[in-house]
């Protein structure tokens, strides 16, 4: 039973969320007056986590996907005794302070999400709750469970709207995920005024549908009947659980229970009418030695207890079974074996062509061999992508080891997912969809940069050659849209070599997603590419087929199935005396890292005569080709006829190349 203590420990979370709010003159105190409770229930009698090893492998994870409500989250994490002082909440939403706006991932200690962009957090909670579930099937034994824990989210309404959230719940019950647990931040109110007005599904029918399991609290100030639901949650088998809590948005404020109490700071007067409702009577960022007493005992204590017991276990479980000991630390360091990379062999240039999403798939067969933690699947493209992993499972409710997983028709919620896997720890993922429907997962492809994730997209059919699908299924401006994405690898490989040197590049990322732009059509093995492409997709580009001259009459830029075709144009250009080097530029954002002697290597300053082959947009290629330079790109949609004749229609053979370079660069 809670007690008037626990109440004042409630009352000092929400009253260090409106400190750092009206220190900051910003933010959002509706949320942490009226889900404190909730919150502190959860933490007090629920959360095992140990603010001395905040990485903790079997920590319970517990994400706040209304990010805005970060204000609350920081003080939960301060009382908590995380790695966060009234100094770092006083710099609240201020330049280079531990509490930014919204909660970032390896930006605040204790934070396991980003989150603020509404309804990913709860998708990547479902990430989270898979991975604990497949973690435990590859680690666990009958005498000794390392991996078993909660995963913990708390939504609100906007979440909730979000397609995503479909997406996510849909998949969520289907998966039976038994161990995730919803807490319903239910005020019905949104940021521009009542709920009503734009949604009013009855939540309890919709999650039983998606087959969860529902409960409800009515007084979301009851802290004994939410603890409770939340062991009933904990107890429930075969289903997630969403726990709808009926709170007052801005509870005790004067404008509680309206919009205006959203997204604007309280101001003075109304924070003294709201202390005078709590009977609270310190200033700003002072807590009561008894809140923090209560939260060391129920919160810190309880979760060293819980740490110490399971570090004793992993000691014996080390001795007993050393070689899975040794493979999750592994994997939850994000290490790889040290052979990971043996299967995959640069094949010669007697090779048979391939397309390289074809490649691909072989690299994905020969690293599920060497990577025990290797997994993922595609969003119902599996046969299209070369996703499957042939000597695995499927990963679902009776057979959690299985590495393949059917996401299903679920873009968006796939790539969300694939972050809360990478967040939860212990897997190296992958996740494969056309490329040009990578504009469904975009938002989430760019909070796996933010959050520096190492997920891995499997992105086929790269272009108009796809053909008789037609525009709708050509991507043209996705290539330069995803290479303004900062801490984002997009690689573009051009034959079997560079896509496997491309997955090598992905699967070493420790802090940085990888986008693998891959081909329908079959890709010849080009020549040199066997001993050069490790190195040059490593550093983004390189010198695939140098001139014959000391210095280079031109120089032509391509990138994947491209690069065949600047080949070809060489061969031309030289039967006219022009003699020009191709350049192999699989991944533009590594060539950019690289020294200025390097790329001086690659692209002469000396050399103005350029010319760049891609069949995308062409915006980003006068970087490279400069301002004088010719940029062979595709700046409209694309056509619905075979591949063959939307590349030539197109201007993509190596006759009409060759001609438009020498139009362009006349004698």
């Amino acid at each position: 039973m809670f007690t008037d203590k626990d109440l004042l420990a409630v009352n000092s979370l929400r009253a260090l969320s409106i400190a750092q709010i009206e220190a900051a003159n910003s933010g959002h105190p509706g949320l942490p007056l009226g889900a404190a409770p909730m919150a502190y229930a959860l933490f007090a009698d629920h959360l095992e986590v140990n603010p001395q090893d905040a990485r903790w492998f079997n920590r319970d994870r517990f994400v706040l996907s209304a990010g805005h409500g970060s204000a609350l989250l920081y003080s939960l994490l301060h009382l908590s005794e995380f790695n966060l002082s009234l100094e770092d909440l006083n710099g609240f939403r201020q330049w280079q302070s531990k509490t930014p706006g919204h909660p970032e991932y390896n930006h605040t200690e204790g934070v396991e999400a980003t989150t603020g962009p509404l309804g990913q957090g709860l998708a990547q909670a479902v990430g989270m709750a898979m991975a604990e579930q497949h973690t435990a099937a590859l680690y666990n034994t009958d005498d000794f469970e390392m991996i078993d824990h909660f995963t913990y989210c708390l939504v609100g309404d906007g979440d909730l709207m979000e397609g995503i959230s479909y997406e996510a719940i849909s998949y969520a019950g289907r998966q039976k995920l038994d161990k995730l647990i919803v807490l319903y931040d239910s005020n019905d109110i949104s940021l521009d005024g009542d709920l009503s007005q734009a949604f009013n599904e009855n939540i309890a029918e919709r999650f039983e549908a998606a087959h969860w399991h529902y409960i409800r609290v009515d007084d979301g100030n009851d802290l004994n009947e939410i603890s409770a639901a939340i062991t009933r949650a904990k107890e429930f088998k075969g289903k997630p659980t969403i726990i709808e809590v009926k709170t007052v948005i801005g509870y005790g404020s004067p404008e509680q229970g309206t919009s205006k109490v959203h997204g604007s700071p309280l101001g003075q007067d109304n924070w003294a009418a709201t202390k005078d409702v709590y009977q609270w009577t310190l200033d700003h960022f002072e807590v009561p030695e008894e809140a923090r007493e209560i939260f060391h005992q129920k919160v810190v204590e309880r979760g060293q207890k819980a740490y110490q017991a399971w570090q004793d276990k992993f000691k014996a479980y080390q001795q007993a079974y050393p070689e899975k000991a040794e493979m999750m630390r592994l994997a939850f360091e994000r290490k790889l074996p040290e052979d990971f990379d043996q299967a995959l062999e640069y094949l010669p240039d007697s090779t048979k062509a391939d397309a390289s999403r074809s490649s691909s798939g072989k690299a994905i067969q020969a690293l599920a061999q060497k990577i025990p933690y290797f997994w993922g699947g595609s969003a119902d493209l599996s046969g299209s992508n070369k996703t499957m992993i042939n000597d695995s499972m499927d990963f679902m409710p009776n057979q959690r080891e299985g590495k393949n997983i059917w996401f299903g028709v679920r873009e968006f919620a796939m790539a969300a997912m694939l972050n809360g896997i990478t967040l939860h720890g212990g897997s190296r993922v992958f996740g494969g969809t056309f490329f040009v429907f990578s504009d469904y997962l975009r938002p989430a492809v760019r909070l796996s940069a933010l959050s520096q994730l190492p997920v891995v997209y499997v992105m086929t059919h790269d272009s108009v050659a796809v053909g008789e699908d037609g525009p709708t299924h050509e991507p043209i401006e996705q290539l330069a849209g995803f290479r303004a994405m900062p801490n984002l690898n997009v690689i573009r490989p051009a034959d079997v070599n560079e896509t496997f040197a491309a997955w090598k590049v992905a699967i070493q990322e420790t802090d940085r997603p990888s986008l693998l732009v891959l081909s329908r059509q079959n890709l010849p093995v080009l020549t040199g590419s066997r001993s050069l492409a490790e190195a040059g997709v490593d550093k983004g580009a390189y010198v695939l087929s140098p001139s014959q001259a000391d210095q280079a009459d031109g120089i032509i830029i391509a990138t994947g199935s491209e690069v065949q075709l600047a080949l070809e144009v060489q061969k031309i250009l030289k039967d006219q005396e022009i003699d020009v080097s191709v350049v192999s530029m699989p991944a533009s954002n590594r060539f950019d890292e690289q020294s200025q002697e390097y790329q001086e290597s690659v692209l002469p300053d000396g050399v103005e005569n350029r010319m760049s082959i891609e069949m995308g947009a062409s915006l980003g290629w006068h970087k490279y080709v400069g301002r004088h330079g010719l940029v062979m790109g595709i700046d409209r949609f694309g056509a619905s006829a075979p591949g063959e004749t939307v590349v030539k229609e197109y201007g993509f053979d190596a006759e009409q190349l060759a001609q438009a370079y020498l139009n362009h660069f006349k004698k």
